[in-house]
């Protein structure tokens, strides 16, 4: 099977939920198909992304491509210009006339049995009329993010801006999952949704996936006793504003009783709102981007995941559970994974009550760590990523099969 996928990124530095999925994913699928590798390029990956790109393809093709900056004068500009869009401003940066091109070229080379989007962002650059069995990897319900937004905005003119962003991006998103020939989600939460809100006949799914090998118990490691950390992207707006809302609501919660708890962040390009949280809020240490967060997580007695936005699934409990750190989460943070509460993770939305679950564990060491070794063995034995990855090229094959069999003019893509 000859796979031409389809990103707006190169995946090194390896350092995120979405990369970090799709980049062990294409490694494992990379062992029994051929993949090519088409993206969108800013120049903003590792200096040697692109030959890296061979760990996880057969051939990487880059689209030179300009992104605007946060907080740059530029992009209040193209923010501006987006009020006159259809489409979300999420996904209308993405649009390329070049990628479009050499898809087509591509499809017209007759050696292409697939073409997989990952994520929906560069589905805006596929044409109809390729002819060639389509599927859309969606590792979020991109709606459900604004929404939650939306619920979540300080104030009325965010709330506005974010109501409008959702409701383009329910319409787009709507648009696409029915323009593919299959929608593929990351968790069966997420399929249902997907299927509920835009009328999909069908909607599988593939489990989240952990590098067990990687992500390992260090018993020899002392753990600080007073010590949490989070990691991941900080400039992702879920994860800024879920520690915002540690930082200001739990923590100071869990100080009055713990009074020198601490949190460790980890993470790249950590905002100007969470460097001010981290001078200004005691307790707070903010550490950035890193080469390996294991030494930090392995030194901290409670992983946290305190998220109120999000979709899809978070790798990062995988790799917490992997290493037999305890969890504390809200509901959103571990969405579609299959954590029971009180066995393998506490789960807690309400400030006081997120910051009673933390110190609970602090003061019963026994406790978490028992909890700790059941999520260990569960992610352990059962979410693996080369078991993962079989599935999803089960999928593929499956959609290939089924669309050649449909009549010539079934369907928008073939």
């Amino acid at each position: 099977m000859h796979i031409l996928w389809l990103k707006t990124e190169l995946l090194h530095p390896v350092n995120r939920g979405g990369r970090i999925r799709t980049y062990h994913m294409l490694r494992a699928l990379r062992k029994q198909h051929h993949i090519t590798y088409l993206t969108l390029d800013d120049g903003t990956s590792a200096p040697n992304a692109s030959e890296q790109a061979l760990e996880y393809c057969h051939a990487v093709d880059c689209i030179p491509f300009r992104t605007t900056a946060k907080d740059s004068a530029r992009l209040f500009l193209e923010l501006a210009r987006n009020g006159l869009s259809r489409l979300p401003y999420a996904i209308a940066k993405y649009a390329s006339p070049e990628m479009r091109r050499r898809i087509r070229e591509y499809a017209a080379s007759g050696t292409i049995d697939l073409i997989v989007c990952d994520f929906l962002a560069p589905s805006q650059n596929v044409p109809d009329g390729l002819g060639i069995p389509s599927l859309l990897f969606q590792h979020n319900v991109e709606a459900e993010i604004w929404r939650r937004h939306t619920s979540v905005a300080p104030n009325a003119v965010r709330r506005a801006y974010f109501r409008l962003q959702w409701r383009r991006m329910e319409r787009f998103e709507g648009q696409e999952c029915r323009r593919f020939d299959r929608v593929v989600a990351v968790s069966e939460a997420d399929a249902r949704t997907l299927r509920d809100r835009y009328g999909l006949d069908e909607c599988p799914w593939v489990p989240t996936g952990v590098d067990t090998d990687y992500f390992s118990p260090d018993s020899a490691r002392p753990r600080a006793p007073h010590e949490l950390v989070f990691t991941g992207a900080l400039d992702w707006m879920p994860n800024e504003d879920g520690m915002a809302f540690f930082a200001l609501e739990v923590l100071p919660r869990i100080r009055r009783e713990i009074p020198n708890a601490t949190i460790v962040v980890v993470g790249r390009n950590p905002t100007s709102r969470l460097k001010s949280l981290a001078r200004e809020q005691p307790g707070v240490r903010l550490v950035g981007e890193v080469p390996d967060v294991r030494p930090y997580m392995n030194s901290a007695s409670i992983f946290v995941v305190p998220l109120r936005i999000g979709g899809g699934t978070r790798l990062k409990i995988y790799e917490a559970m992997a290493m037999a750190i305890p969890v504390v989460t809200t509901a959103v943070g571990a969405e579609g994974l299959p954590v029971a509460p009180g066995t393998h993770a506490l789960f807690a939305d309400d400030p006081a009550e997120f910051a009673a679950a933390v110190v609970r564990l602090l003061r019963a060491p026994d406790e978490a760590q028992a909890m700790a070794q059941r999520a260990a063995t569960l992610v352990r034995s059962r979410f693996g990523w080369d078991g993962v990855a079989a599935q999803f090229g089960t999928i593929c094959e499956q959609t290939i099969q089924s669309t050649r069999a449909l009549p010539a003019t079934a369907g928008v893509l073939s």
